[in-house]
This record gives C-alpha cells, sequence and structure tokens, in this order.
C-alpha cells in the first residue's frame, strides 16, 4: 500500500468508531475454500479477536471477486472494505486498535521483517502445494475451487486460476523448485520463526502482535488441514515452541475458541471430496 493510500484509508477510518455489524468474507467453507485462503482468513479473525472487534463471517462462493485485491479475506466495515492483514492492521489501528504500539520502532522493524518472512515463504509454499503439484491440484484444489459453479465454467476458472498461480511461482523463482525444496524452504521458515520466539509466549514481549497472529493462522490451518500427503504438518511439527504458542492462543488469547472463530475448520478441514 503507498503512502497515500494509507494516509487516506487512515482519516476514513478514523471518522468513524468500530461498528457492531462489521463483516469478514471468504469462500464456503465447506467446500470451496482452500488452505491458503483458510490460513489468511483465520490471521485476520484472530487479529480481529484479539483488538476485542467484533466481526462477523459470511462465506460466498464469489468471494475472491468481490474483494478488491482480488484476495482473500476482505472485511466490510461501515462504508469501506479492506481486504489482507497488512491493510486491515492500517486501519484498524486508525481506529485506535492496535496490537503494536508499545513496540520501539526497531522491534516494529523486526515485526514486519518476520510477517513477510511468513508470506514469502509458508503463504507461497501453500500456494506451490495447492497449484504446482499435479496430485493436489488435480484431487483438491481444482475441484473444491470450482464447486460451486456448473460445467463448462467450473473448468475454466480451476484451470485459470492454477495458470495464474504457476505464472507467479515462476514469476518469483518458484516454478522450477521440487516438492522437497518447497518443504525445506517451510522448515527453514519455522527455524527462524522459532529462534526468534524462544522461550516467550508471544514474538515480541508479554502480549500478542500481528504477528502473532498471522503464524497462528498459518500453523493451525496447516495442522487441521488433510492434503494428499502430511509432511507440510510435519515439518511444523518439529518445532515444539511454535506448536506451544499456537496452542495457547488458540485457547487463551482468543475467545470464543478457534472453533467458534472458523466454523468446521477444526474438524480437520477436509480438502478431499
Amino acid at each position: 500500500m503507498s503512502l497515500a493510500a494509507e494516509a487516506f484509508v487512515s482519516q476514513m477510518a478514523a471518522a468513524e468508531p468500530w461498528p457492531e455489524n462489521a463483516t469478514l468474507y471468504q469462500p464456503l467453507k465447506d467446500d470451496q475454500i482452500l488452505l491458503s485462503d483458510c490460513a489468511s482468513s483465520l490471521a485476520v479473525q484472530a487479529y480481529l479477536r484479539m483488538c476485542c472487534l467484533p466481526v462477523q463471517v459470511v462465506c460466498k462462493a464469489n468471494a475472491e471477486y468481490m474483494s478488491p485485491s482480488g484476495r482473500i479475506p476482505f472485511i466490510h466495515v461501515g462504508n469501506q472494505v479492506v481486504s489482507e492483514l497488512g491493510p486491515i492492521v492500517q486501519f484498524t489501528k486508525a481506529k485506535g486498535h492496535s496490537l503494536s504500539d508499545g513496540l520501539d520502532d526497531v522491534q516494529r522493524a523486526e515485526m514486519k521483517a518476520y510477517m513477510e518472512l511468513v508470506n514469502n515463504m509458508l503463504l507461497t509454499a501453500e500456494l506451490y502445494i495447492q497449484w504446482c503439484d499435479d496430485a493436489t491440484a488435480a484431487e483438491i484444489s481444482r475441484p473444491r475451487y470450482s464447486s460451486p459453479y456448473s460445467w463448462p465454467l467450473n473448468n475454466i476458472l480451476a484451470y485459470q486460476k492454477q495458470w495464474e498461480v504457476r505464472r507467479k511461482m515462476n514469476a518469483i523463482g518458484w516454478g522450477g523448485k521440487t516438492l522437497e525444496q518447497v518443504y525445506e524452504d517451510v522448515s527453514q521458515c519455522c527455524q527462524a520463526l522459532s529462534q526468534r520466539l524462544g522461550t516467550q509466549p508471544y514474538f515480541f514481549n508479554k502480549q500478542p502482535t500481528e504477528l502473532d497472529a498471522l503464524v497462528f493462522g498459518h500453523l493451525f490451518t496447516i495442522l487441521t488441514t488433510r492434503l494428499t500427503s502430511t509432511e507440510l504438518a510435519e515439518r511444523i511439527k518439529s518445532y515444539s515452541n511454535l506448536l506451544s504458542t499456537e496452542k495457547n492462543l488458540s485457547v487463551s488469547e482468543i475467545s470464543p475458541p478457534v472453533h467458534s472463530l472458523f466454523p468446521s475448520h477444526s474438524h480437520s478441514v477436509a480438502l478431499t471430496h
């Protein structure tokens, strides 16, 4: 987001208090939503819950096309529509709700660097597995992504999405990677996060920040989502302190429990037909 855009969002956001009818939009949770969108949506829900900001989750088959950025999730607050965790954090901050105000400049810069790491590694790995692994794309991603639509539109949209993601992977240098290399990237990301967390309950100070919400969204989703292989979850299970903070957040910091935040997700969202 540009500085001018951030300033505009801040000005508009600050004008009104957070409403009781704020809405978060995501794809259909039972039949359509994929791993990466599950993780991103849960991260935003966790963040808003940590800020004690109420939000109603609405599932729409065309949520991706409703989003101003084309990405999931997005929130509708008053007359504002904001998508993705980063801009949503800025939007809530303008309304006086922030989880990172207690950080100094160095800590804030470090937190943003780790958030970039998660987005560049974990999120990209999820997208790669969904659309570049042939077995996962054929058995899970294309059937689920296209499930709300009838033939031939379902096939057209699914293959178009797969082509878009694969083109992105080629552009960022991931197109030639093997699945094992992607799993290794995930391990390296988790190693960096694990070292930063250490024995602390949260990544910075004694309170959770947006980084905790982001990591929680991805870890919880990976650990509770069935794929064609368990390797992705197994890589994360190697880092006991990350598992501990994920469990602590789901139990103590996010109330009501994550099961209510993300209906049906706690039952190992079966991304299979």
